[in-house]
């Protein structure tokens, strides 16, 4: 009886070793099946000629706004992109979750940035001097503001943040049909250990590029010949320290242009070796970074910037539909 059990404890024990041995085995299978789908970190700096569409130095600053940062140092820097033509964004963040003083004792700088028109456009160059000068809060750069040249503004956004704003702790590029929820924003960031390589947002780890031509998001094999995407934030909104700003634009001297900012983001965060957090809540199971879609209405817009303003602005966070939040779609301003 003694060596019947002595033996089934033996049997048992090898179970368990093979099962963990096997299920060993799997996790690496998996993981190196997945690897081998995205792009190796490339030593050498791409061609001129390609990487002319990115830098910097190929465009130059229609409007600027250079001292923003110059006296002091911003907690969180929001960086709007958005067409010349739409004010009426731009009136609208202003004056709801943009507005200067938000928050008492914490320093939020806002910025829009912004290319220029496919068509000559004198009254919309005067109108945006004019908000400039009134707001100091337009950056207009001059290229094209198309779709496709979302990766150069993301990019220019980058290098701006590098070059005169290092003081700030974090940025956000957030679109403009993004209603942030600022206090709860900020309260997530300042319970965060690390200031270093930090970036979150809707983390997507699945993404592969699209080989149908018609699709919007076409990518050629020749242009991206992994199966791939190395993880990345949706580019309606994400947070980063400010330090990947630079680390950011430096690896875009090594990393292949393509035409969709956020993926492109993530390859140079792949090339740095730097992976993107997923911000959640655990009691309910929540991501922070919310896509979901808040119909407009004037009076529910007035209402959650209402909360968002008043005077227990730590107790009355934004409560309409996005608690425990940092952001939710609008249809329109």
């Amino acid at each position: 009886m003694a060596m019947l059990k002595s033996l089934r404890s033996r049997l048992l024990k090898y179970l368990v070793l093979g099962s963990t041995i096997l299920v060993s085995l799997l996790i690496c299978l998996l993981w190196n099946s997945s690897v081998s789908g995205l792009p190796s970190r490339s030593l050498a700096p791409l061609k001129d000629e390609l990487y002319k569409v990115i830098s910097p130095s190929t465009y130059r600053y229609i409007l600027n706004q250079p001292k923003l940062c110059e006296r002091r140092n911003p907690f969180v820097v929001f960086m709007i992109p958005v067409t010349g033509e739409d004010s009426k964004s731009r009136s609208a963040i202003r004056k709801t979750w943009g507005q200067d003083n938000l928050l008492p004792n914490v320093d939020i700088a806002r910025l829009f940035f912004t290319g220029q028109p496919s068509e000559p456009n004198t009254n919309l160059e005067k109108h945006l001097q004019k908000e400039s000068k009134a707001y100091g809060d337009i950056i207009q750069m001059d290229f094209l503001d198309t779709y496709r040249n979302l990766t150069i503004k993301t990019m220019m956004i980058m290098n701006w943040l590098a070059t005169y704003c290092p003081s700030a702790q974090y940025a956000m590029k957030v679109d403009a049909d993004i209603f942030v929820n600022v206090p709860y924003l900020v309260h997530h960031l300042q319970n965060q250990a690390s200031h270093q390589d930090y970036i979150t947002g809707s983390v997507i780890n699945d993404g592969h590029p699209r080989r149908n031509p018609h699709s919007k998001w076409f990518l050629s094999e020749e242009v991206y010949p992994e199966s791939l995407f190395p993880p990345y934030v949706s580019g309606a909104g994400y947070v980063f320290s400010i330090d990947l700003a630079k680390k950011i634009s430096r690896a875009s001297r090594f990393v292949r242009p393509i035409d969709m900012e956020d993926v492109y983001v993530g390859l140079c965060l792949h090339y740095l070796n730097v992976r993107p957090v997923f911000s959640r809540t655990l009691l309910p199971y929540k991501n922070l970074f919310e896509i979901r879609r808040l119909e407009y209405d004037k009076s529910v817009l007035n209402e959650v910037a209402g909360l968002c303003l008043c005077v227990c602005v730590r107790v009355c966070v934004c409560h309409y539909k996005i608690t425990k939040a940092v952001y939710v779609f609008t249809t329109d301003w």
